[in-house]
Formats: C-alpha cells, structure tokens, sequence
C-alpha cells in the first residue's frame, strides 16, 4: 500500500493543531498496519462523498481518502461539521 496526500490535505494538517497533527500521526500508523482496525472508524460516505471514505482521528476531527488499487489518497481533513456541510 502507498500512501499520497492532496495540497489541499497537507495544507490542512499544517494549519491544524499540533494535537491533532500527532493524532493524525498516530492513527495513519494504525491504518497503514490494519486500514480496517475498529479504532478508525473506516467507513464509505454518502452522497456527494460517495467517491470517499473516512476514518476518525479524534471524537471531531476526520480524514477523507479515496482508494485506488494499492494507493490510498488522503483528500482532506477536518472537524465532523466543517466537511459534512
């Protein structure tokens, strides 16, 4: 598995919270050794997402990824009400 990161997803993290930089940190490991590890919360969205899925990196804040055979790419990251508007 490879993982990419969007602009947009790198500048995100940037001007987060170091708090949430180092949970992001932490819960990618978890993904990279088991993408389906129930901590993550892994699940496909719906509607205009439905290209997406989601993991949680705090009770707030999660990252959008989308699959492409073995390449994961992380889209985007944020709190539960800033991308589900």
């Amino acid at each position: 598995m490879r993982i990419h990161h969007t602009n947009r997803f790198l500048k995100k993290l940037e001007k987060s919270p170091i708090k949430i930089q180092e949970a992001f940190k932490q819960k990618l490991r978890l993904f990279i050794n088991d993408k389906n590890n129930p901590l993550l919360n892994n699940h496909k969205l719906a509607g205009q997402l439905n290209w997406y899925r989601s993991i949680n990196i705090t009770a707030d804040w999660r990252a959008l990824f989308r699959e492409d055979k073995d390449i994961i790419y992380f889209i985007t990251i944020g709190t539960h009400s800033n991308l589900y508007k």
